[in-house]
């Protein structure tokens, strides 16, 4: 699996170094180097802790996030944007810069998965007890249409034959989840839909109303991860983001995922 594939390499590097080879130390040395990283706001919180976990390996690799909405983010490296990973929260943005030929096919990963869910403030009064009765809200907190949580919430509304109904409502149009988040939190919308790790990031402002109902989202809300073809990159940076992109898929770092609420898409 290639989640083992960085471990068996190394172990492979170590082999080599005990046999005495004279290429050994050259294929030994840790990465170093920058890479510039496009994550999905709502894998903020989870990439800054894996950061400073591989930076305890390799000091030498100097990572720069950039965390937006993934459809901000593909429009910037369709526009030269430096990147040399992108971490998506929806397949149809990778898929884009795959056909564009800007992303490696053979790199891209479908790594991780999420839920869509509705919450309100804690504490919040609303009569809303799930997406069926959405419309029962004052005021809806939605991302916009370039996003992907605001993607799989209309295919949600579609899907149920509620979409109609939901826009006559009042919806403030956040430019990515970590925005609807905030005004949730903040107060200033009776209700959001955000991803339930975007929930689970903050359990004292925000709580959960409901997941979306099983068969209104056929789109699975998948995470891959991908090499970007950068054309700033020296050797040494591409080879950094090689050996990140290969840590992300480490069981260790599943497991820091996980403890943010995704789950490993693959099993």
């Amino acid at each position: 699996m290639k989640k083992r594939k960085l471990a068996a390499l190394m172990a492979a590097m170590l082999g080599t170094c005990m046999a005495g080879t004279s290429v050994c130390a050259q294929e030994a040395e840790a990465p170093e180097g920058e890479i510039y990283v496009f994550i999905a706001a709502s894998l903020a919180n989870a990439m800054e802790e894996i950061q400073a976990d591989f930076n305890e390996m390799y000091p030498d690799v100097e990572i720069f996030y950039n965390a937006d909405s993934s459809g901000t983010l593909q429009t910037q490296i369709e526009e030269g944007a430096r990147c040399d990973i992108f971490f998506s929260a929806a397949q149809k943005q990778m898929n884009a810069l795959v056909e564009e030929e800007l992303a490696d096919k053979d790199s891209v990963v479908d790594l991780l998965e999420n839920k869509v869910v509705l919450i309100k403030p804690v504490g919040g009064e609303t009569a809303v007890t799930g997406f069926d009765n959405i419309t029962d809200a004052a005021n809806l907190a939605l991302a916009g249409e370039s996003v992907p949580v605001g993607q799989y919430s209309r295919e949600i509304f579609i899907n149920m034959g509620i979409m109609e109904d939901v826009e006559a409502m009042e919806i403030n149009e956040g430019a990515n989840v970590t925005a609807v988040l905030t005004s949730v939190a903040e107060g200033s919308n009776e209700i959001g839909i955000v991803y339930a790790t975007d929930a689970a990031s903050m359990p004292d402002d925000v709580e959960i109303i409901a997941e979306a109902p099983e068969d209104s989202l056929k789109t699975p809300v998948v995470y891959p991860v991908g090499l970007i073809e950068d054309a700033e990159a020296s050797d040494g940076d591409r080879e950094a983001a090689e050996a990140f992109l290969e840590y992300l898929q480490t069981e260790e770092v599943m497991k820091v995922f996980e403890a943010y609420g995704f789950a490993d898409y693959t099993k």
